[in-house]
């Protein structure tokens, strides 16, 4: 446990270490046990320098510090650097010697290593120069080359007259030809952006530094590789002892004055120990009592990232849906996997099925998770003009496989409503492209009896109760009902409008009589108050003619038996209440007869030639109801027949505007789909170019690389051959 605790311990002082807390680190890592940990402290600098190589000078200057107190850490970590860079060197592997070159310069910059280490790796990298080597060549003599400038000026300049040599002859790359150019220049410039020591990592003093002679032929290079394992110490306690000694050496007596203190202290508190004890019970409640709210949704976003790498790393649904439920998602969480799930469907170049079986798994579960997945269907409606296309296809037949499957309760669809002015171009099209999967799932009849099923039923915000593809489907108005269609009909699903169809067939019909019995409620009443009224009038006529008949009967009696019988009848006539349904076609309405001059300016008492005329002529009937409200309709028709030929061409000439609407729609989304693809096929192209491109380089570099190397082979060959030619000859 103690040997773990150390690994970890040294790890994360050494990956947290940084310009600006080197000098706080340095106290942390010397309180760690570096005599028996420095194999472990070796390994983890040389890993952490390999992963992050900006970060090398901070390193190197970790380890001048070190090397200050303890010189075998120092010299422990250069054997492993050389030898790895012999290693390296062999295999040719050109990103392990950059790197080790890179620490190797930077602790020739801090004086823990010998310059001439560095002139060693230069003289070997530019003996027989190829590209990778004049490459590593020049990354390790922008490093080190401000400190042979100042310690070794001789070498330097003979270092730069072989670069020189080099770059005349022409033998390497136009790249790597550039880059010794380039430090040519940066020599020129007294290396000013690679200062050999930066003034914040300056922590040593020169006569404090302990340098170690080491060079690449030395034989007796000891890597101690066991000290990388743990080995039982049979004096573990003396070795520890030995090196807090050591510790206390190195930081001073800092820890022994802290326990006299806390000696003293203790003796001085000694009777305020029981309010300590009460002001830490009162510290423990209050934060039992307190409860953090997180709002940076750090855990939110935990959830989402598992959530995600759960979905990306899964082959198929079914052991995704198992991972997923193992993940531990709470109560209220629900909307969040719903949410990515929706989303990673979204954003794959192609539908996968994978999603909507995803989906469908977890719709089947609990009726929350169904609830969560309608939720995303009503967000992803409501904003589904700020999707590309490819997003909305996606989502759209992820959705019509739920519905398709009864996974998804149909009742969602309620929420779109098929009209011109609630719907936009991309509602229009996760419409088609919904319905289209559905008919390829479910057939068009199976559809048509869903769509028909009168259990598919919401609740309306007023307390009613319609069906739940009522907005699919609209009947409130013919302009909503003759859209609808249209729109059916232009994706080739107009045999879902057979019921809409046959209702707009019927509408004008509908409508007539409706506003027949809205204007014959309204006559009725007008016909009361005029029946009422004729009526009174009626019978103060009838009073007048029969006085008028007293008194000529009284004043002539030589009158004749025909006039007498003619009064008699008209009297009788006049007494008895006139027929229901039967009208004199010569005969004025009641209002004409109100309104006569004559009528209006006889005196109250006629004379007896004019009652006897009137006792003659029968008496006015009025027309019935009925037949006043056909002659009013006749004189009214022509001028409803004027408007309702206008009110058809309105409605025309809306719907070819709405239609010409449509179809620069149409067109716009063409055009718009045609440049994304226009755009995707130019990024295509773009990535081929590149890629041939690609090809193009690395084969000339290929081609490049053949003449040195088969130069090298044949020195080799050479070598080999010149050595076999001596063994024979002293053998001889």
């Amino acid at each position: 446990m103690t040997w773990e605790a150390l690994k970890k311990s040294l790890n994360g002082l050494i990956n947290k270490v940084n310009t600006s807390n080197i000098k706080m680190i340095v106290p942390e890592l010397f309180s760690e046990n570096l005599v028996r940990g420095r194999g472990l402290l070796c390994r983890s600098l040389m890993k952490a320098q390999a992963a992050s190589l900006p970060f090398t000078p901070v390193y190197a200057a970790l380890v001048a510090v070190v090397n200050t107190k303890l010189p075998q850490v120092g010299d422990l970590l250069l054997s492993r650097l050389i030898v790895q860079y012999r290693r390296a060197y062999r295999r040719n592997d050109k990103a392990v010697c950059l790197a080790v070159t890179k620490f190797l310069a930077h602790l020739v910059n801090q004086k823990v290593a010998h310059e001439i280490v560095a002139l060693q790796i230069l003289t070997l990298l530019l003996e027989r120069p190829t590209d990778d080597s004049v490459e590593v060549a020049v990354g390790f003599m922008r490093d080190v080359g401000a400190f042979l400038t100042d310690y070794s000026s001789r070498a330097n300049n003979a270092i730069f007259e072989r670069f020189r040599s080099i770059l005349h002859e022409g033998a390497i790359d136009k790249r790597t030809q550039y880059m010794v150019e380039v430090l040519f220049q940066v020599r020129k410039e007294k290396y000013k952006d690679n200062p050999a020591v930066p003034a914040d990592l300056d922590l040593v003093e020169d006569e404090d530094q302990i340098t170690h002679h080491k060079s690449l032929d030395d034989d007796d290079l000891e890597t101690e590789e066991l000290l990388n394992v743990f080995r039982v110490d049979p004096d573990f306690a003396e070795s520890e002892e030995k090196y807090a000694a050591i510790r206390r050496e190195i930081l001073g007596d800092e820890d022994e004055d802290e326990d006299d203190d806390d000696d003293d202290g203790d003796g001085e508190d000694g009777d305020s120990e029981d309010e300590a004890a009460a002001a830490a019970d009162a510290l423990g409640d209050a934060r039992k009592q307190m409860e953090i709210a997180d709002a940076t949704n750090t855990n939110l976003i935990n959830l989402r990232r598992a959530i995600y790498l759960t979905i990306m790393s899964s082959l198929n649904f079914e052991e995704c849906a198992h991972k997923l439920m193992k993940l531990g998602i709470q109560e209220g969480q629900e909307i969040e996997l719903a949410n990515m799930v929706k989303d990673c469907c979204g954003q794959e170049r192609t539908y996968v099925n994978f999603y909507g079986l995803l989906a469908e798994r977890f719709c089947r579960l609990t009726p929350q998770w169904a609830e969560a997945f309608a939720r995303t269907f009503e967000e992803s409606y409501n904003t589904i003009h700020r999707w590309e296309t490819n997003r909305l296809r996606n989502i759209a037949k992820m959705y019509a496989h739920l519905l398709a499957s009864d996974a998804l309760p149909w009742t969602v669809l309620a929420l779109i409503r098929l009209t011109e002015e609630a719907t936009t171009s991309a509602s229009r099209i996760f419409v088609k492209i919904l319905f289209e999967e559905l008919v390829g799932s479910l057939g068009l009849a199976r559809l048509r009896e869903r769509l028909a099923d009168p259990s598919m039923a919401v609740a309306t915000p007023d307390g009613r109760v319609q069906s739940a593809f009522a907005g699919l489907f609209p009947t409130d108005n013919p302009r909503n009902t003759r859209f609808a269609i249209n729109y059916f009909t232009s994706i080739k699903l107009g045999a879902l409008t057979a019921g809409l169809r046959e209702h707009l067939k019927n509408a004008p019909r509908l409508i007539m009589a409706q506003q027949r019995e809205d204007v014959g409620e309204s006559d009725s009443d007008s016909s009361d108050s005029d029946s009422s009224s004729e009526s009174s009038s009626e019978d103060e006529s009838d009073s007048d003619d029969s006085s008028g008949s007293s008194d000529d009967d009284s004043s002539d009696s030589g009158s004749s038996a025909d006039s007498d019988s003619d009064s008699a009848s008209s009297a009788s006539a006049a007494a008895a209440p006139p027929p229901a349904k039967v009208a004199s076609p010569a005969r004025k309405p009641a209002a004409a007869r109100r309104a006569s001059p004559a009528r209006r300016d006889s005196p109250a008492r006629p004379s007896a030639v004019a009652a006897a005329a009137a006792a003659r002529k029968p008496s006015p009937r009025p027309s019935p109801p009925s037949r006043r409200r056909a002659s009013r309709d006749r004189q009214r028709s022509p001028s409803r027949d004027r408007r309702d030929r206008r009110d058809r061409e309105r409605d025309r000439d809306r719907d070819r505007d709405r239609e010409r609407e449509r179809e620069r729609e149409r067109d716009r989304d063409r055009d718009r789909d045609r440049d994304a693809e226009r755009d995707r096929e130019r990024d295509r192209e773009r990535d081929r170019a590149r890629d041939r491109a690609r090809d193009r380089d690395g084969d000339k570099k290929d081609r490049d690389r053949e003449p040195a190397r088969d130069r090298d082979r044949g020195g080799d060959r050479d070598r080999d051959r010149y050595r076999d030619r001596d063994r024979d000859r002293r053998r001889s």
